[in-house]
């Protein structure tokens, strides 16, 4: 079975609901260290960048304006940015996945 990662998120983000007890922040407030759905929006960010910065330097040394050295760089990096998104994503689906097969 399949699963749509926007369909899993767009779940999470519908029933996404503060943790009760004496240290909870009220409806307006935002927690501390930011939302799970934050922290997934900076990575893909950081991730898109990374790619951006790969790309533009690669563009720059076919016009022989940049390093051979620093293009690899990008890219490794790229590379090595995509791995860990991808790892993180399903890691996601796999928790899903387990959530969905859990008796109610």
């Amino acid at each position: 079975m399949a699963i749509n990662p926007a369909d899993a998120a767009a779940a999470y983000r519908a029933h996404a609901t503060p943790v009760p007890g004496p240290s909870a922040p009220s409806k307006g407030d935002a927690p501390a260290g930011g939302s799970f759905l934050d922290l997934v929006k900076s990575g893909v960010k950081d991730a898109v960048d990374s790619n951006r910065a790969a790309e533009r330097l690669s563009i720059d040394a076919i016009a022989g304006r940049a390093d051979l050295t620093e293009v690899v760089t990008a890219l490794s990096h790229a590379e090595a940015t995509l791995n860990t998104v991808v790892r993180v994503r399903d890691r996601m689906i796999s928790a899903y996945q387990q959530i969905l097969r859990m008796p109610i």
